[in-house]
């Protein structure tokens, strides 16, 4: 039964997650099917007035020292971060086990007191001797870098208060539990309870804060809802465990971009940051060989080169399609494009399509090079190495725009590419109209998949393309 209140009115209960209303407590919300998220909320109307902590001023005379980033000490985290750490920020780390969170944490708390603020490393799933044996082996032993392991809130908010830190770093926030609150360390409500504390610490004390999230099965952060609503910063670590290569982005930032990628290689003696991807995902060739294309896609705001690899072999029996680092919807879709449009029969063949180094490509703008590396493995021809290769495909086998074509096409002729082909009607950018210029790379536009292979086949008998430059119209 839900308690009355004074006024005879029904007291509700509100899903912390989604927001959903009953008359009477249940275990599990009817909206969003989460299990003791439902909180008692009085009747509306009976909050008084309170004194104010702080009388409200006109924004512009608000100080912006105050919310000024300062570095880590990593350049990688800092172009996702936006700059730096902002004094009192809530950063919330998440990614699967094993991916290397600990140890990037461990060398930010390593560089952040090497520049003389005092950083403090409270770990809930090691001791402090395992933690140690890993700052050994990272080079991040400092006098200014405490350590502690603790799992009781009251025990980590006493020694904040103790050593004032500038950096708290919480590894991490499901092991830590609230003595006062009901429930598991890991669950709902304690996770709720303790971002909560650290939050409110934090902004108070002004304290830069890095808690680790644990993640589910399908990759989302485990814990509710609500505490990627509490912090300031969500970030993603992301890494295939067959490859050194690491990512961390931002799928919220109060303080800066969410479309920026930090790049990390984790190694037997740490992680280090990575700051010219660009050869990771190309493979290297002694000759040019039939099946190999490249293209250029986006992490965030950086472009970065995949070489997308296919081989077409006789069937056996039934034909095979496999696919890795890319969509097999997009993958089936270009083989069926190809050979209705273009004339490049597979149907009856064993297809095998993958990216180079790792790379997953999600991106329409690799089906053209996509095309053109099976097209090259079906016929026995090259694809010259001088080619670098942007379009969407669609079912008509036209060639359909990619956005923010001028950067990838600046990376492509930083890396030596001499011609680009790409849809004909692509724009050159916000603001920009007339031909595509970048200096050293000869664009092509090509209306359809068809005409691109024209291309193709023209560059690969001269290193210089003989078809004059296509003008491509603005947007």
């Amino acid at each position: 039964m839900a308690k009355a209140s004074r006024s005879g009115e029904r007291a509700a209960y509100v899903c912390a997650e989604c927001g959903w209303e009953a008359a009477k407590w249940v275990g599990r919300c009817g909206e969003c099917q989460a299990w003791g998220s439902l909180t008692e909320r009085g009747p509306a109307g009976l909050t008084p007035a309170r004194p104010v902590s702080a009388p409200a001023i006109p924004i512009g005379q608000v100080p912006r020292d105050e919310a000024r980033a300062r570095t880590t000490g990593v350049p990688e985290l800092d172009r996702v971060l936006g700059g730096g750490l902002v004094p009192g920020v809530v950063v919330l780390l998440a990614g699967e086990p094993g991916v290397g969170k600990s140890t990037l944490l461990l060398e930010v708390a390593a560089q952040v007191a090497r520049v003389g603020a005092t950083t403090l490393y409270v770990s809930g799933e090691e001791s402090a001797a395992q933690v140690r044996l890993r700052a050994d082996r990272c080079g991040g032993i400092h006098d200014r870098l405490f350590l502690a392991a603790e799992t009781q809130l009251g025990a980590l908010l006493g020694h904040v208060q103790e050593v004032r830190p500038d950096l708290l770093v919480v590894d991490s926030v499901q092991t830590i539990s609230a003595e006062d609150v009901d429930g598991v360390p890991g669950g709902v409500t304690q996770v709720k309870e303790v971002t909560a504390a650290l939050v409110r610490q934090a902004k108070a004390r002004g304290i830069s804060t890095l808690v680790v999230g644990h993640v589910t099965k399908d990759g989302s952060i485990a814990g509710p809802r609500v505490l990627e609503h509490l912090v300031d910063v969500v970030l993603q670590f992301e890494g295939e465990r067959s490859s050194s290569l690491r990512m961390v982005r931002a799928t919220k930032n109060r303080f800066g971009p969410v479309d920026e990628v930090g790049c990390f290689a984790l190694t037997a003696d740490g992680i280090t940051a990575v700051s010219d991807p660009s050869g990771l995902f190309v493979s290297r060739h002694h000759h040019p060989v039939p099946g190999s294309c490249i293209t250029v896609a986006l992490e965030g705001r950086r472009p970065l080169p995949i070489e997308i690899q296919a081989l077409v072999t006789s069937a056996a029996d039934r034909p095979r399609r496999a696919q890795t680092g890319v969509d097999p919807g997009r993958a089936a879709m270009v083989l069926a494009v190809l050979e209705a449009r273009a004339r490049v029969r597979s149907s009856d063949s064993d297809v095998f399509v993958a990216t180079v180094g790792g790379a997953r490509l999600h991106e329409p703008a690799g089906d053209l090079a996509m095309a053109l590396a099976v097209a090259s493995a079906t016929r026995g021809t090259i694809v010259p190495p001088q080619v670098v290769a942007l379009g969407e495909i669609g079912l008509a086998g036209e060639l359909r725009r990619v956005p923010d074509l001028r950067p990838r096409l600046m990376e492509a002729a930083r890396l030596g590419f001499t011609v680009a082909v790409v849809p004909h009607h692509n724009d050159g950018g916000p603001g920009t109209s007339g031909p595509l210029e970048i200096p050293g790379l000869h664009v092509h536009g090509a209306p359809d998949l068809a005409a691109a292979l024209q291309v193709v086949e023209q560059a690969g008998t001269s290193r210089a393309p003989r078809a004059p430059r296509t003008e491509l119209p603005d947007f």
